[in-house]
């Protein structure tokens, strides 16, 4: 039976999330040069005492803001592209979901705009493969191991995959409103071609349809 959490220990936890709440609304709205720790604890209605006490400074206030986004990010796409049995469905479900994310205007500032600024660009890439790399490459084995994918190497062709997503989510990231919609057909049209590339003929002649399908983006909005 787990045990009860004291007043202190919820406090804190509230105190935390409160804080990552509003260093995600600042660093969108503001940047992450833009913000300081005193905006992040007024908007927090905490002293900045309390800032430090949870964060060490702002660079790791800011990682912990991203890694949190991340994790959500990835857990979606995990959620809804491994819910039916069918390995190119579920890479193709994943790679929409993620799409969809990436027209996000608040994970696309953070992650792929302010991350490698905030971090510098070896820790922003260091987490970038410890949360996307492996749904990356979970979703690519399961093509491999299904038999859709002719031989190929699974950690190259891995690393070619998690770098198109890559630059997919910056181009979406840096497009205005009014053209996220053609940025985001274009990227799954040339990814999904890439992947095509990599199939059987056999995989390619009987999935032409579902190749060719694309799934609406969702209006996440800045909230």
């Amino acid at each position: 039976m787990a045990q009860a959490k004291s007043r202190r220990e919820e406090y804190s936890e509230a105190t935390r999330a409160a804080l990552l709440d509003a260093a995600t609304r600042l660093f969108y709205e503001q940047g992450f040069t833009g913000t300081t720790l005193e905006d992040v604890a007024a908007a927090a209605r905490v002293t900045r005492g309390a800032v430090y006490h949870h964060f060490a400074g702002k660079q790791v206030l800011f990682e912990a803001v991203l890694e949190r986004v991340e994790l959500r990010v990835v857990q979606d796409v995990l959620d809804r592209a491994t819910a039916g049995p069918d390995a190119l469905r579920a890479a193709l479900v994943g790679l929409e979901v993620f799409l969809d994310h990436c027209c996000d205007p608040v994970y696309g500032r953070l992650c792929w705009r302010e991350g490698p600024l905030a971090l510098g660009w070896h820790r922003w890439i260091e987490l970038e493969e410890r949360y996307a790399y492996g749904v990356t490459e979970r979703l690519v084995r399961g093509l491999v191991e299904s038999g859709y994918l002719r031989s190929v190497p699974l950690a190259l062709t891995t690393r070619y995959a998690f770098a198109l997503l890559g630059a997919a989510g910056t181009e979406l990231a840096e497009a205005s409103e009014e053209a996220k919609p053609r940025v985001r057909a274009d990227s799954s049209m040339l990814i999904r071609r890439f992947l095509v590339g990599l199939l059987t003929p056999e995989a390619a002649e009987r999935s032409a349809a579902l190749l060719a399908s694309t799934t609406p983006p969702v209006d996440h909005g800045a909230s």
